[in-house]
């Protein structure tokens, strides 16, 4: 069946992995342990679709502090462990995959995190099946992060499609700022974020059973 769109999009941390809920009460817990009291409420609200950089960023903004050389490795580490024993799918995510697979419509990751951590993810999951190299693209590829469109027109530069093509599917404030920025189409999920947190979504949706039904 065609499709508005020629590519679509995927962010990946609360789209297709359900790694929001993880990552944040670990990022908390550490920025906390570090001497930056955050409650996991605080990290969702200031952090989720960070890239690394902004994370150091605002930290040292708001105190004045860095934090330490190895943040990022220990950070990781400790992520990596808890998405082994407990990291699932988005629920409806792979079905989605599968669907946009079976009708040849051309579909991608651009992440805020790291190549390693989509893959860790992705493996832990099952979803590697869905994503050989040439559809994942991370933050790391690019000069800034979300906010920043950079990713998301490098994305659809890497596959070929113009960005008023592309629809990104999002999960973020940040990720709707860049997607809206790259002049793209946005789909909002509100399954972790208030709806009005995402305002500039092009449409928004709860469940990932409704995106077949609004690509058509």
């Amino acid at each position: 069946m065609p499709t508005r769109y020629d590519l679509v999009i995927f962010d990946n941390d609360g789209v297709l992995v359900d790694s929001e809920p993880i990552s944040n009460r670990l990022l908390a817990a550490y920025l906390t342990e570090l001497g930056h009291p955050t409650s996991y409420e605080d990290s969702l609200r200031d952090y989720m679709g960070s890239a690394m950089h902004r994370i150091h960023d605002l930290v040292e903004e708001r105190s004045g502090q860095r934090l330490p050389a190895d943040f990022d490795d220990v950070f990781h580490s400790r992520v990596f462990a808890a998405f082994e024993r407990e990291l699932k799918p988005v629920a409806g995510a792979a079905d989605v995959l599968e669907e946009l697979a079976a009708d040849g419509v051309p579909y991608c990751v651009a992440s805020s995190g790291s190549h390693e951590r989509i893959r860790v993810g992705h493996r832990t999951t099952g979803l590697d099946r869905w994503f050989d190299d040439s559809r994942i693209f991370s933050a790391e590829d690019v000069g800034r992060g979300k906010p920043a469109p950079d990713l998301f027109l490098y994305a659809a530069e890497r596959m070929g499609v113009a960005p008023e093509r592309c629809l990104v599917v999002e999960d973020s404030p940040l990720g709707v700022q860049a997607a809206v920025a790259a002049g793209m189409d946005v789909y909002g999920f509100t399954a972790m974020t208030p709806a009005e947190r995402l305002t500039g979504a092009t449409q928004l949706f709860s469940g990932m059973g409704e995106l077949s039904g609004l690509l058509h």
